[in-house]
């Protein structure tokens, strides 16, 4: 059976294929994988550490002299996911108030929006990127969370910030770095582990995937999923393309929400208690954001591969 080949015909298929089975396996038996031991960490639990794995990998294919180039796409794509996400908020604020415009208030636009997923990122630039895309990661990092969400809402002098848990999340990032400067034979040695880790980090990332919040978001969540592809798209993959004078397809790995932002409603009406009513609607909302952009992301992003080229087409066998 040709499986590996028919999955790669799909559009971002490594990504996809493992996601959706993880996604249905925990809809349907969610308790298959709570067995416990290796089973549980290697199919549940363990996206943080297949994430780790796939750092220090993709750390010792980047030469200490080339390290400017990750940063550099860090920071633009890191202030086009921002923008995306802060300047229509800005717009529908001004324009509508706190009430929004056809079901979509600002609390959704920006908690939506002003991050990604981090994960996802990761494994759709294994699949089509190149170790500076991947590196890119130690600052799209700050994103994956609340962070610049609280910043856009003009309450920054309200939230903290963990520098120490920056530094974990890109930890074996630097360790890969140091360990592939030190030996070329060791960099040659973890290159494979950049694309071994894909559909493990992608099942993972699907069994923490609720379908049933498609349901409770309704057409609000799926109308917000499909503006936050659009709007992040529109912004990222310009810079990534008019900037960066990339192909685009990193920018369009970003058109996701993050899992965590279906707590940024709350985080955010604790800071400011105005929003406290909206908390419930715009949380219902965010959750279907998060699988809707889940589902398109890796589809956008292989199309835009596809259509303007990337090092990861190189890397993938003959079909």
């Amino acid at each position: 059976m040709k499986i590996l080949k028919t999955v790669q015909k799909i559009p971002g298929g490594l990504m996809v294929i493992p996601l959706f089975l993880g996604a249905i396996i925990n809809l349907l038996f969610p308790e298959i994988l709570d067995v416990g031991g290796m089973t549980t960490a290697t199919f549940k639990t363990g996206a943080s550490s297949f994430i780790g794995a796939s750092l220090m990998c993709v750390g010792s294919q980047i030469t200490i002299t080339k390290v400017g180039e990750p940063l550099k796409r860090g920071a633009v794509l890191l202030l086009a996911k921002f923008l995306a996400g802060f300047l229509p908020t800005l717009l529908v604020s001004q324009l509508f108030g706190a009430a929004g415009v056809l079901g979509i208030t600002p609390l959704m636009l920006l908690a939506a929006v002003t991050n990604s997923n981090g994960g996802m990122y990761l494994g759709l630039m294994t699949q089509f990127g190149d170790e500076n895309d991947l590196g890119a990661q130690s600052l799209l990092g700050i994103n994956d969370g609340p962070f610049l969400t609280l910043i856009g809402m003009g309450l920054a002098g309200l939230a903290s910030f963990d520098y120490m848990a920056l530094l974990g999340s890109v930890g074996t990032l630097f360790v890969g770095i140091l360990l592939g400067n030190i030996d070329k034979d060791i960099r040659e040695f973890l290159k494979p582990g950049i694309m071994f880790t894909l559909p493990f980090l992608a099942f993972c990332l699907g069994t923490g995937l609720n379908l049933k919040n498609i349901v409770t978001g309704g057409l609000t969540g799926i109308f917000l999923g499909v503006l936050v592809v659009v709007l992040t798209g529109l912004f990222t993959i310009s810079a990534d393309k008019l900037i960066l004078r990339r192909p685009g397809y990193a920018g369009a790995a970003l058109c996701t929400t993050a899992g965590n932002a279906v707590a940024t409603p709350a985080i955010l009406a604790e800071a400011a208690p105005n929003l406290a009513g909206q908390v419930e609607a715009a949380t219902a909302a965010v959750a279907t954001a998060v699988i809707v952009t889940a589902i398109l992301c890796p589809i956008v992003t292989s199309l835009a591969a596809k259509k303007f080229g990337s090092p990861g087409a190189q890397r993938l066998p003959n079909r």
